[in-house]
């Protein structure tokens, strides 16, 4: 992705106003756009899309997602408290958790739907709700994601129930009188194309081995190019054999199957974008590098620091035009070397330049694909900075203020 043109000295002068910087801005259009995309994914007897809360649950973006009839994944009873404040459904919510809170019966009696990622889950939900559907998450047996980080299946990952416990699962539904109704399984955030769609073909030999479910749920994690060497999973052409197998599957045992699927970085990803000011330009002399030094960093972007993820950033000179470029190493403003912006690739702990316009302290720097996965998981409050604003772009160009920037007070609120 490029960074947009809209990202111009007249609106970022019109965000430090409104918000200060370092600030998130979301543009809406990029996010219906996709949500548009995610309701199109082939489903030859139904569909039901949910957004995966987790890349970035800030009200206003749950309301935009939600406004436009997509449901919601949670992966925590936090989540779902935050999505339901929000004003979501409680029959749109799923819930797909590493760790089931011990109340958790509350959001099932409000509709909240559930899948049990383990067989002590599950027998904990036949306890509190004998005689009623539920939904399993299985682990397929293998996984695949943008790095092993984000790799969430296979023999290495405990999320999900192993696959070959399925008679285990049979046993503690039978005993509660528990009707399975769907399958679920997800193996990771930016996963192959190819590794995807053969899960989708196990995940379907699992619902052949359930006969009371009506629903498969494929998870998300489709691959989001951020920069301009990555490539997009296409979802309408990945949805194609996945509804030939639906259609098969039908014609051989009656079953229609509907389909769910839950993306989250292909919601927002390349609709966010993180401004923040250079407050410092220095060097290490002849044989060093030259350094950006943010008024942002891991606090709010820690993806780079994390997987070595690679993002598009421009500088926006303030009040000059530039012809002269510079290689420059960008980094950020907590007190540690990993706070850094431009890792190599597939290697964290490395410096690697971009080839920027000559930069003076006081221009703008413009970072993209910071939608998902940035405020969500930043290291907010290390070295005491506050956790950042945040600002969505409408689709008439104004900007509105949808998060505050905590104040100290805020920061220090829980402290006793």
């Amino acid at each position: 992705m490029e960074i947009p043109e809209f990202f111009n000295a007249q609106l970022l002068s019109e965000l430090e106003a409104l918000s200060g910087t370092p600030c998130y801005v979301y543009d809406e259009a990029t996010i219906r756009r996709q949500t548009d995309i995610m309701k199109k994914f082939p489903a030859p007897f139904g569909l039901f899309p949910r957004y995966a809360m987790k890349a970035c649950p800030t009200r206003a973006i749950l309301a935009l997602v939600t406004g436009e009839g997509i449901g919601i994944d949670a992966s925590s009873g936090f989540e779902i408290d935050r999505a339901l404040r929000a004003g979501v459904d409680p029959t749109a919510i799923s819930l797909s958790t590493q760790e089931l809170p011990s109340d958790f019966d509350q959001w099932i009696k409000k509709g909240v739907k559930m899948n049990a990622c383990s067989l002590s889950q599950l027998r904990r939900y036949g306890e509190k709700f004998p005689n009623t559907s539920i939904g399993i998450r299985f682990n397929p047996g293998l996984g695949s994601g943008g790095t092993a980080k984000t790799n969430v299946g296979g023999p290495s990952s405990s999320f999900g129930i192993w696959h070959e416990k399925k008679e285990e699962v049979r046993a503690i539904a039978a005993e509660f009188s528990l009707k399975i109704e769907r399958i679920h399984t997800h193996i990771g955030s930016g996963s192959d194309p190819a590794v995807w769609q053969r899960t989708a073909n196990l995940s379907l030999a699992l619902v052949r081995e359930f006969e009371t479910v009506e629903s498969l749920n494929l998870g998300g994690g489709y691959k989001v190019a951020r920069m301009a060497d990555e490539v997009s999973t296409d979802l309408l052409k990945i949805g194609e054999p996945v509804a030939a197998a639906l259609t098969e599957f039908a014609e051989e045992t009656g079953r229609k199957i509907r389909l769910e699927i839950e993306p989250g970085t292909f919601v927002v990803a390349n609709a966010g974008y993180l401004v923040s000011r250079v407050q410092d330009v220095v060097d290490t002399g002849t044989g060093g590098h030259q350094f950006l030094k943010l008024d942002s960093g891991m606090t709010e972007l820690l993806r780079p620091s994390l997987y070595a993820a690679q993002h598009p950033i421009s500088i926006i000179p303030r009040g000059r035009t530039v012809e002269d470029m510079e290689d420059y190493v960008i980094v950020g403003h907590c007190c540690e070397s990993g706070d850094l912006v431009t890792p190599a690739p597939d290697d964290g702990e490395k410096l690697a330049f971009r080839n920027l316009p000559k930069t003076q302290i006081g221009d703008w720097c413009v970072i993209g694909g910071a939608g998902a996965y940035c405020s969500a998981m930043s290291t907010k409050n290390y070295n005491s900075f506050p956790e950042t604003s945040e600002v969505l772009r409408s689709e008439n160009g104004d900007l509105n203020l949808i998060r505050r920037r905590q104040t100290l007070d805020q920061l220090l609120a829980n402290e006793i």
